[in-house]
């Protein structure tokens, strides 16, 4: 069966500094419609523009993703958006007073507390995921990184980092196999920095609400006390001991592979621009902002393409179906030779696929024709109406009390013949609520990944005389 969307059930308040900008923020995240995705809205901007949290609208992706549209501005949007995402929250509209998300601790982990609070809530439509059917990459040789997502039945992730030349993060590696393990064992994982970078990103204008709070210092060079004292002064921070390689003295990690653990969280959070939660294994070696970002819109390039054009129900024949052939026959009247729906793989609310193998066995090849045989276009359109007819009487009590009738065929459309050895897969959708015991659908079928026939159809649910 489907999932259902989620929002959160009440508004829920965070505020801190920005990383970058050191700006006091307050940040609060708020329920929102079924189909809303994720939204971000610049409440201090005379006019509140709203951005949507989509791959297109990023603009920069130098130590943080920042979203934009026209003059306004939202950074360091990536931790937020992956304890959205993590905790399976689809809909939320996310209201900021200033050009930042609030750094917090420099973790998920304080998103992820707060959504807790906040509470989830079941909506009414169904959720919809990106499925992974083949290989997808992004690679930049010259830099080593490569990303790549593989099919799966749900989100997992195995990240690998590297710096050349660091002695600390020579080679660190991370995974998660679901969901479940984000908020103990990825969300509390903060983000890093270099010790030798620090000068320069404060040269730049950069990190001034950055402390030792909220990031890890790696020193992965030999530095002097002085030369140490001189950074914290630069930042009016208390002076602490250097040591030869690794983390500076007041910080403990809070995993070993932490940094790595933390470039996976960002890359979950950068992949939610895609739009959509994803359904497949990604292998990310040296993955950061900027490649995220660049592989989130080639996700979404298809799922635009895939919006232009039907997509096929997956079709797993090891898989147990929903309801088999005598499943079938307990919901409709029909029998052979004029049952024309072998067995049902999945049913939704609005939706229903179904399955017909055609065989050379088939009696209306005897007639379509005796040397080549085609399957009837009008019993394509009759399998069709026979997966609709169960999907709307699967919801009744009495579902044997009762049958469905046409009312009306329109845009029917046949692409390709059907022949002996083909596997049909219907795609049955509601178009409009059941109203008067009428249903309004759409069919579609196909023959592997290509569509070979198309309708429109009324039926009338009716009780059975007798």
């Amino acid at each position: 069966m489907a999932d259902k969307q989620f929002t959160i059930k009440q508004p829920v308040t965070l505020s801190g500094p920005g990383l970058h900008t050191g700006v006091e923020v307050t940040l609060t995240l708020h329920p929102a419609p079924d189909n809303h995705g994720y939204k971000f809205r610049r409440i201090d901007l005379a006019d509140q523009p709203v951005i949507d949290a989509l791959a297109e609208n990023v603009t920069y992706t130098q130590r943080g993703t920042v979203l934009s549209k026209g003059d306004a501005k939202v950074s360091t949007i990536e931790h937020c958006l992956a304890a959205l995402r993590a905790l399976g929250i689809d809909n939320c509209l996310i209201d900021v007073n200033g050009p930042e998300v609030p750094i917090l601790d420099g973790s998920a982990q304080p998103f992820v507390e707060a959504l807790d609070k906040a509470g989830m809530e079941e909506q009414s439509e169904e959720r919809q995921y990106f499925v992974v059917k083949e290989k997808m990459v992004y690679e930049d040789k010259e830099r080593g990184i490569k990303l790549e997502l593989l099919p799966d039945d749900h989100f997992c992730v195995d990240t690998h980092l590297s710096f050349s030349g660091s002695m600390f993060l020579s080679n660190q590696y991370a995974s998660m196999t679901s969901f479940e393990e984000f908020k103990n064992y990825i969300a509390p994982c903060r983000t890093f920095v270099f010790l030798h970078e620090i000068e320069m990103l404060k040269a730049h204008n950069l990190i001034k609400g950055g402390d030792l709070n909220n990031a890890i210092v790696i020193v992965d060079k030999q530095v002097t006390q002085a030369e140490l004292d001189s950074l914290a002064d630069l930042f009016g921070k208390p002076h602490v001991q250097a040591q030869s390689i690794g983390i500076l003295n007041n910080i403990e990690l809070r995993f070993p592979n932490e940094p790595a653990r933390h470039k996976l969280l960002d890359t979950i959070g950068d992949l939610a621009l895609c739009g959509m939660p994803i359904k497949g294994r990604l292998i990310a070696t040296r993955p950061g902002h900027q490649s995220n970002v660049e592989f989130a819109k080639i996700i979404r390039k298809e799922i635009k393409k895939r919006a232009l054009q039907p997509e096929a129900p997956i079709y797993d024949p090891n898989a147990k179906p929903v309801f088999d052939i005598q499943d079938i026959r307990r919901l409709l009247p029909h029998r052979p030779p004029f049952l024309l729906v072998d067995k049902i793989i999945e049913v939704g609310d609005k939706y229903i696929n179904g399955i017909k193998n055609v065989t050379m066995n088939e009696p209306f090849f005897v007639g379509h024709f005796p040397e080549e045989p085609v399957m009837p276009g009008v019993l394509m359109v009759e399998a069709m109406a026979q997966c609709g007819g169960i999907l709307v009487l699967s919801q009744l009590d009495d579902p044997e009390l009762y049958s469905t009738y046409f009312l009306k065929i329109d845009n029917i459309k046949f692409r390709k013949k059907v022949i002996p050895g083909d596997t049909l897969i219907f795609k049955l959708e509601m178009m409009s609520e059941i109203r008067r015991g009428v249903a309004n659908m759409k069919g579609t079928s196909f023959v592997g990944d290509a569509v070979v026939a198309e309708c429109e159809f009324m039926a009338q649910i009716v009780k059975n005389k007798g």
